[in-house]
């Protein structure tokens, strides 16, 4: 189903900077999940998991770690994939009836909403993903993965399939101490207008995209 990567686990539950701050029942379109909020310790950030299934240390469980996307989770962007792998994670998780997404408030690659229009409108005018960033001079990518690692933990998790096409994250939630013995491609179908930023990802950003 993917590519074996590392096996070893430093995680662990203890000394979090995280909180749980409460749990809840998630009837969705694609099955019934749990939903819990999380506040960090260290600054004013907030996360959401969503999972189901018996989640523990030793036995390897499907996550992901989906970025915020405010156009393509909620409008629907159609200039982007993200909206659509959001719902295939979720499908995913239903049919092995195990697994967690922690989903991370940090829009547009952690610059923001604002900014991000503000790029889109450079876009708009014929700059790819990451031009548009560095125009604007802020970093093509801000986003930090350590607490959403630790969410993962206080779910109860240590081995972990990650369902991701971004070597960065992987690499950063191994470095959080994760043990991710398995990572799961997704590919999902091309969004009308988002040709041009899945090979920006694929060329510029090293993302594992097939086309």
């Amino acid at each position: 189903m993917g590519e074996q990567t590392n096996t070893g686990c430093a995680g662990s539950q203890e000394n979090l900077s995280v909180e749980r701050v409460a749990v809840a029942i998630l009837p969705t379109e694609w099955g019934d999940f749990q939903i819990a909020g999380y506040r960090s310790l260290m600054s004013d950030e907030e996360f959401v998991a969503i999972f189901k299934g018996e989640l523990r240390r030793d036995l390897p469980t499907l996550v992901r770690i989906h970025s915020q996307c405010l156009t393509g989770d909620v409008f629907g962007s159609t200039k982007c994939d993200c909206g659509p792998q959001l719902h295939q994670t979720m499908q995913m998780i239903e049919r092995e009836g195990r697994g967690a997404v922690v989903y991370q408030l940090q829009e547009g690659r952690g610059i923001g909403i604002l900014n991000k229009i503000r790029a889109y409108a450079l876009q708009d005018q014929g700059a790819d993903t990451v031009e548009a960033n560095e125009r604007l001079g802020l970093a093509v990518d801000l986003r930090d993965y350590k607490q959403c690692a630790e969410v993962l933990f206080d779910l109860g998790l240590c081995q972990v399939k990650v369902i991701s096409n971004n070597p960065l994250k992987l690499r950063a939630l191994e470095e959080a101490g994760l043990s991710i013995v398995e990572r799961v491609s997704i590919q999902v179908a091309e969004p009308v207008k988002a040709g041009a930023y899945l090979r920006t990802k694929k060329e510029k950003l090293g993302h594992l995209i097939e086309f």
